[in-house]
């Protein structure tokens, strides 16, 4: 990664301390199973050699076609999972008051999210789903479990935070997050009624970012996808709407959209991030692949190499910490080119140690990169 001047010289002028600004995360939670799928054992406990990329799995998979498989998937830990959780636990680290609303258990909060639930004075709406993440050099494979998370609409919200408590939540954050459209099937009427009965009553404040996160939406229809950006477009007439997508993401949107797709080349990802933020006509679009990020906004758009490693100790959840980073920097006052540099390097920590950072430390990982 070769950080440009541009982005030394505005460290020196700004600091990276969201200290004391509010944010409010949801709307999912998962408990995560990390487990490593197994390519030939040589005796007992780890002693195996892993299937090690997305590419050879399939390859087994498709030649038991007409015959049958036998992988074993090796289980590393249970964590904390979800879109939501991540990008708050991340917005903890680098400083933020955050509060969550979410599947994190119920009528008992699941004992996986316990202390996460402490921290954030956290609202929880329905049990968790569960996610078998098989993870690789090349990627990662996600396996969920969402039935529980069907329980999860508005008049559920409502009925467990109240109307007016939510309200307050929202009116007094200045960063709301609301991810993992994807797993939660009512998340668009949600998202409706929100921006229909609540944004408009919220006062006013020097600064209101709202973040949406589709979260792989492969799953679903392209009508689905169409209303819900409809409805996300909506949002900017009451806050600073960011839309963040990874490279696959934001070449489903340009599909549904009837945009036009490029590679991962710098101008390309410039490209698409400024077509789909032109159609929405929101205040940012962020697309960031593994190896580098592009975001748009309406006063052009950039891009940045991140600090990539071919050995990460973790990859679920990367692009929760991009996000958090990213959303992060913006309400710190940095310019776009630097955010989405705290933004890689914020995910670039996370994946070299399996823990948030603190924001020195993503400062520290930018200085060395």
């Amino acid at each position: 990664m070769q950080v440009s001047n541009q982005i030394l010289e505005e460290l020196k002028q700004k600091t990276f301390n969201p200290s004391g600004m509010n944010s409010v995360v949801g709307l999912d939670g998962f408990v995560d199973k990390i487990v490593t799928p197994v390519d030939k054992r040589d005796g007992l406990d780890e002693n195996f050699q892993a299937i090690e990329t997305l590419d050879a799995l399939g390859s087994r998979i498709s030649a038991a076609a007409g015959k049958s498989a036998n992988i074993e998937l090796f289980p590393r830990f249970d964590k904390l999972g979800g879109n939501g959780p991540i990008m708050a636990n991340a917005h903890d680290s680098l400083g933020l008051n955050v509060r969550y609303i979410g599947a994190l258990g119920c009528p008992t909060i699941d004992p996986v999210f316990e202390e996460f639930a402490r921290k954030t004075d956290a609202i929880s709406l329905a049990d968790p789903g569960i996610t078998t993440a098989l993870e690789f050099k090349d990627g990662k494979l996600m396996l969920g479990n969402t039935r529980s998370l069907e329980e999860i609409d508005f008049q559920r919200i409502i009925k467990v935070a109240g109307e007016g408590a939510f309200t307050d939540m929202l009116a007094k954050a200045q960063s709301v997050s609301i991810v993992n459209w994807t797993m939660i099937p009512k998340m668009t009427s949600i998202l409706l009624e929100i921006v229909e009965r609540i944004m408009p009553s919220l006062p006013p404040i020097d600064t209101r970012n709202f973040f949406f996160d589709l979260t792989d939406p492969a799953k679903r229809s392209s009508e689905d996808i169409r209303e819900v950006l409809q409805v996300i477009s909506r949002y900017q007439a009451y806050a600073e709407v960011t839309l963040g997508l990874n490279f696959n993401e934001a070449l489903q949107v340009c599909d549904t959209l009837g945009l036009q797709t490029g590679g991962k080349e710098e101008e390309a990802l410039c490209s698409m991030a400024t077509e789909i933020r032109r159609k929405l006509e929101i205040a940012c679009v962020v697309v960031h692949p593994i190896e580098s990020a592009a975001c748009a906004t309406k006063d052009g758009a950039w891009w940045t190499p991140g600090p990539f490693t071919e050995n990460p100790k973790i990859t679920t959840g990367a692009g929760d910490h991009f996000n958090a980073g990213f959303s992060a920097a913006r309400l710190c006052g940095f310019s776009p080119l630097t955010s989405l540099a705290l933004a890689t390097c914020t995910s670039g920590h996370y994946v070299r140690t399996a823990q948030s950072p603190t924001t020195s430390q993503v400062i520290n990982l930018l200085r060395q990169a």
